[in-house]
């Protein structure tokens, strides 16, 4: 079967490594000349809507998916008019704009932050009055690894903070006070069936994801997979989703989903059954779900900016090394690693072991 990605970074290169074993051929459209999934199938360089590469893909691909969920809701809605598209382009659309998402939590029933749309400056003064600082204030549009937001503490900020943001549609959102952050992957076939991984706690630094394991027996997860497997009915989704929670002292309020394979189930490829990228695939493709269950306890570190020497880490025991064939700069996801272990003190102990190799400041797996 032929699959149709749109994106050609590292969660397309991921999708086709999964999909090779299973026979499945690939296209890419991306904008960038080196985009590192192009190693693994046709490559399309050029922008999302070019009309040319939208025919070539269409022309090539039995099914169409996409690994960033920026892509315009009207590209896949014009694909999906030649080839199935999955995810449906609502869930795109929706994922796309963070007011019409948190709406989306509240009409399911799934708690959320308090929130106000903020469409004018006066908007950001009675926001302020009624969230209290501090707040959060987002643009509705785009914004990823901490992008398009910014932390407001006092009335002070607010000139500065319209004035770096303004002009466009934004929200603020109170800011919740967590006792840490966590996501529910979960997988929708083409007839319905749900499937869901175990919960994974994450660690961001700068607004990135730094660190993910997976909690296979963590008090929240049926919580969480509820409210999961609202939103993919909700959508008549088909593939695998993430929806990212604070856990607030036993009780998630949504912060965000993702329609697409996502950083905080890289774990998933050494740590559960069948990997996320898979199941997404088994799923747009019309074929059987696999099994989600955890192997073990996993835990996954970003390499991020620069990769550290090698060697050392690759003679760890159960450390996996994935690197995405992308050239280092700050800020930049180039690789990751995944450690394994039987128990939590085992994966601790290896963890610790593969943050000194890679250079970073040990993170304590509680």
């Amino acid at each position: 079967m032929k699959v149709g990605v749109l994106g050609g970074g590292q969660l397309a290169r991921m999708l086709a490594l999964a999909g090779r074993p299973l026979g499945l051929d690939f296209a890419f459209l991306d904008p960038a000349a080196d985009a590192c999934a192009f190693a693994l199938g046709r490559g399309l360089q050029g922008d999302y809507d070019d009309p040319a590469c939208l025919d070539e893909l269409a022309e090539f691909a039995e099914v169409v998916t996409f690994e960033f969920e920026n892509v315009p809701a009207a590209v896949t809605e014009r694909l999906a008019a030649r080839v199935p598209v999955y995810p449906p382009a609502r869930a795109l659309a929706v994922a796309q704009d963070r007011l019409l998402e948190k709406s989306m939590f509240r009409e399911l029933g799934i708690g959320t932050p308090e929130f106000r749309a903020i469409d004018a400056r006066g908007d950001l003064d009675r926001a302020a009055a009624e969230l209290g600082f501090p707040f959060v204030l987002k643009t509705r549009h785009e914004g990823y690894d901490g992008k398009g937001q910014r932390l407001l503490r006092e009335a002070g900020e607010l000139d500065a903070a319209w004035e770096q943001l303004g002009g466009r549609p934004l929200i603020a959102e109170a800011f919740v006070h967590f006792e840490r952050e966590v996501s529910v992957i979960a997988v929708r076939a083409r007839d319905g069936e749900v499937r869901c991984y175990p919960l994974a706690e994450n660690e961001h630094e700068d607004g990135i994801l730094a660190v993910s394991r997976s909690r296979p027996e963590d008090p929240l997860a049926e919580q969480a997979q509820r409210a999961a497997e609202k939103l993919l009915h909700q959508l008549d989704y088909v593939g695998v989703l993430t929806l990212e929670l604070f856990d607030c002292g036993g009780s998630l309020l949504a912060n965000e989903f993702a329609p697409r394979v996502h950083n905080s189930g890289h774990w998933t490829i050494e740590g559960t059954t069948i990997s996320q990228f898979e199941n997404h695939l088994r799923a747009v493709c019309g074929l059987p779900l696999g099994c989600t269950r955890a192997r073990g306890r996993v835990a996954m570190l970003n390499l991020i900016g620069e990769l550290p020497p090698l060697e050392p880490l690759l003679a760890l025991s159960d450390v996996h090394l994935h690197l995405y064939d992308k050239a280092p700069r700050p800020g930049r996801k180039i690789g990751h690693l995944t450690v394994w272990g039987e128990d939590d003190a085992q994966l601790a102990a290896r963890f610790a072991e593969a943050c000194a190799h890679a250079g970073r400041a040990p993170h304590p797996l509680g």
